[in-house]
């Protein structure tokens, strides 16, 4: 929706289809794990509203089967075919699964979607049996924090030494599982499910340790894979893990006119390095398909490349963690101040976490945005003019306009003032 709403903010005068799987309008997936959870917020609450008319032509309840790039033409269900101009891949994830779990069981759960979501809101409500949550992610911690709330027993279950294991600084990871066993959740670290022995009175998990579980519902909540798999046999280059490969650009690989954006666009953030990767996060799908958008209508040879500075969050039991950059490719951690955390590599600060703190949060990624690079290819965005709609779009196979050969590091532009008191090392 946001890459729509950007056309016509440009004044693309075109039409406009947007072709999706749910039977819904788009909606805050956030907040699935957190208030539709606990029942603060109702299902019809969480449709999103539209900055702009978007004017669309809308296939719900609708999943594309394949493209032919060649042709432009998307396949849809029952045979039908959708010409296009210009294609926008927004695909997002699926839920991953795991091997040998009862996925048909009613009793066992996993949250995508809002229709998961409100399954799984209805099943909570019809008992007071404990919950398990397989996995201890973002959504994972997220769940068993809701679960609580509502005063459930509940028991993560994690293959990793502690809670957000690898996605945040090691001191917050630590910090994140004691607050939980403070909570009142139960912790099985460092452990895998060996078998699923589904039972008249819930279902039965051994684990690796020994442990056997018994929980009236459970919650696989292990992350997800790209939706790529109605893209087998096209010329769209992809992978399962990896979701689509683009340009610096939001560009498919190799095409002038389809782009990609969100969670299924493996893309080099040229902020950091030329490394492609996915980033799972709501914000940056937002900025992405408005970029991916934007970029379509000026083509490959005109369009800066895609390099924000990813932000995110997590709320658990009523705290806030607030994340800029990517920790995760920090080998070294250390404080900012009271509740605030830099992650660093050899060249420099790759990402910054707070807790609590809000207005710290702002000021110092404001700092990090003021000082950020600006290499020659990050071209101030456009104003006028731009496509109508009315020409033809780039032809597919036009040369990709190469990536800059440098691109300072957002690390090399620390706020003033700001010193980093190392905690830890990671290699």
């Amino acid at each position: 929706m946001r890459a729509a709403e950007r056309l016509r903010e440009l004044r693309f005068e075109g039409e406009v289809v947007m072709v999706g799987n749910e039977p819904h309008r788009p909606y805050h997936r956030p907040e699935l794990s957190k208030q539709l959870l606990t029942g603060r917020v109702h299902a019809d609450q969480l449709t999103l509203a539209a900055y702009t008319d978007v004017d669309a032509r809308w296939r719900l309840n609708t999943a594309a089967r394949g493209v032919d790039t060649g042709k432009r033409v998307l396949a849809l269900p029952g045979g039908e075919q959708l010409a296009y101009d210009g294609l926008v891949i927004a695909t997002g994830m699926e839920s991953r699964h795991l091997p040998g779990a009862p996925v048909s069981d009613p009793r066992v759960h996993q949250l995508r979607t809002l229709d998961d979501a409100t399954r799984l809101r209805e099943a909570l409500s019809a008992d007071k049996e404990p919950v398990v949550v397989i996995g201890g992610g973002f959504t994972g911690c997220e769940v068993a924090a809701s679960v609580r709330a509502l005063k459930r027993r509940v028991t993560i279950v994690t293959h990793g030494p502690t809670l957000m294991a690898g996605a945040l600084p090691p001191e917050l990871c630590d910090g994140i599982t004691r607050l939980h066993q403070s909570k009142g959740v139960g912790l099985a670290l460092g452990v895998k499910v060996l078998h699923w022995l589904p039972q008249d009175n819930g279902i039965a998990i051994h684990l690796s340790d020994g442990q056997v579980l018994v929980a009236g519902h459970v919650v696989i909540a292990v992350g997800g894979l790209p939706s790529v798999s109605w893209l087998r046999g096209s010329k769209i280059p992809h992978d399962e893990r990896d979701g689509v490969y683009c340009e610096p650009t939001c560009h498919v690989v190799g095409s002038a006119d389809v782009v990609a954006a969100g969670d299924v666009a493996c893309w080099p953030n040229l902020r950091f390095d030329d490394v492609p990767r996915r980033v799972e996060h709501w914000l940056n799908a937002v900025e992405m398909g408005r970029a991916a958008a934007e970029n379509l209508l000026l083509g490959p040879s005109r369009a800066p490349v895609f390099a924000p500075l990813p932000r995110f969050w997590t709320e658990q039991h009523r705290m806030k963690v607030q994340v800029a950059g990517q920790p995760q490719l920090g080998g070294e951690h250390g404080r900012l101040g009271p509740g605030s955390l830099a992650s660093a590599r050899a060249d420099g600060l790759v990402g910054l976490t707070t807790v609590d703190r809000p207005r710290e949060f702002n000021r110092l990624v404001a700092g990090l945005d003021n000082r950020r690079p600006s290499p020659t290819a990050r071209r101030k965005r456009i104003q006028e003019p731009v496509p109508t709609g009315r020409e033809p779009m780039p032809r597919a196979g036009e040369p990709m306009r190469p990536p800059p050969k440098s691109t300072p590091l957002v690390s090399n532009y620390l706020p003033a003032g700001v010193t980093l008191t190392p905690t830890s090392t990671r290699t």
